[in-house]
């Protein structure tokens, strides 16, 4: 009687060959997006660059230039080469100072909310708001970006009165009295307030920098060098 076919057993190499396959496969999907993210990081950051240009047109009427500046401990000093979320832009027709647009931030009700607001140093107000990139509720807190009746709050919003810093509050809506309240958008409480916060956190150290530094000497460079 013969003997039973012995079963060979498998290879070792099939795990080996499949652990070859797996990272081979991973180097490739880690080269495309490394490519992907290469060609189109150019035209991403064309696209932040005019809708940042845009926004800061929204938000100061009648400026031909803008020079992004930071606060520091002895002067303004430039803000081109810093990322985005802090820096204040001075806008320019021609030599003349026509008012600032300022970056701030602050939690929302989904993540992080950044916006552009204008500023105006005589009125010492708010003049304008605009919001930069937000991942709120579609449909509700979403109308931050959009509301009429909200956006109208921004159009003359004091955040200084008699020399001191007065903090935006958050009335509901159809109740704001005051230069310095702020309508509610009925059912977006929540993202009505974090743009109410953002301002009132961002404002005081504005009035305090510009209290502290004064105004910059007008540019005197060509006007394409400072507009980002």
């Amino acid at each position: 009687m013969s003997a039973p076919n012995a079963i060979n057993p498998p290879a070792e190499t099939s795990s080996g060959r499949m652990i070859l396959v797996m990272g081979a496969v991973g180097l490739a999907a880690s080269l495309l997006l490394v490519g992907t993210y290469r060609l189109t990081a150019p035209r991403i950051a064309a696209n932040r660059a005019a809708y940042l240009q845009a926004s800061l047109s929204s938000v100061v009427d009648g400026a031909d230039r803008f020079v992004a500046l930071i606060p520091g401990e002895a002067g303004w000093v430039s803000g081109e080469d810093v990322p985005g979320g802090s820096r204040v832009f001075f806008g320019y027709a021609q030599d003349s100072l026509v008012g600032l647009a300022v970056e701030a931030a602050g939690q929302g009700y989904q993540d992080i909310i950044r916006i552009l607001y204008g500023f105006d140093v005589t009125c010492g107000c708010v003049v304008g708001m605009t919001v930069l990139e937000s991942k709120e509720t579609p449909g509700l807190g979403d109308k931050i970006e959009k509301d009429p009746v909200f956006l109208a709050n921004f159009k003359r919003l004091v955040v200084r009165q008699e020399g001191e810093p007065v903090s935006p509050v958050l009335v509901p809506r159809g109740q704001k009295t005051q230069d310095w309240e702020i309508d509610a958008i009925s059912g977006a409480t929540v993202s009505s307030q974090a743009i109410t916060d953002i301002l009132a956190a961002s404002t005081p150290g504005l009035l305090d920098a510009l209290e502290r530094l004064g105004q910059p000497a007008p540019p005197v460079d060509s006007p394409a060098e400072d507009t980002p």
